[in-house]
């Protein structure tokens, strides 16, 4: 299976979101990761769909999201045309004994600590999903108290193929 990421320029709406899932719902596909956020220009959102599947399950599902009112413009996000990024926010078990040893993981993967407890640390991540990947693996060993992931984000190098609506 391959992994596709499609950057869709939508109509800042109520009911878009549902109706672009929605048709992921109907013919049984499966969305691996979901952004949504405003662009520059309120009339518009960009929405990051992150899919999996055969080429020609992921050529219709293009196709079928084209077919869209409510969509304005598609870009497949292709690696290294591309700048894609996650967030992460990890909740980690720390106290006296291992508190030092998980600050060095984070600094060594420039992570950002954003909370202090007596007990844990939530610490905030950026970067591609093998960055992230390898900064989970690092933090094995400790307790993982809760994890958030924001999903993919991304959009194309240059500003050849931008579409001014």
């Amino acid at each position: 299976m391959k992994k596709r990421v499609l950057s869709l320029l939508v109509d800042n709406t109520s009911g878009v979101l549902s109706r672009i899932a929605g048709l992921f719902s109907r013919r049984g596909y499966n969305i691996d990761s979901l952004t949504v956020g405003e662009t520059a220009d309120p009339r518009y959102s960009r929405m990051t769909v992150v899919v999996k599947g055969d080429r020609q399950i992921l050529d219709q599902i293009t196709k079928q999201l084209a077919k869209l009112v409510d969509v304005a413009d598609i870009k497949t996000l292709e690696e290294g045309d591309c700048v894609e990024r996650e967030l992460v926010l990890v909740k980690v078990r720390a106290d006296a004994t291992n508190r030092q040893d998980i600050i060095a993981i984070a600094n060594i993967f420039r992570a950002n600590i954003v909370d202090v407890a007596l007990d844990s640390l939530i610490i905030e991540l950026t970067g591609n999903q093998n960055k992230l990947e390898a900064f989970l693996k690092m933090l094995e060993g400790n307790e993982i108290l809760e994890l958030a992931r924001t999903g993919i984000t991304g959009l194309s190098r240059g500003a050849d193929d931008i579409r001014y609506l």
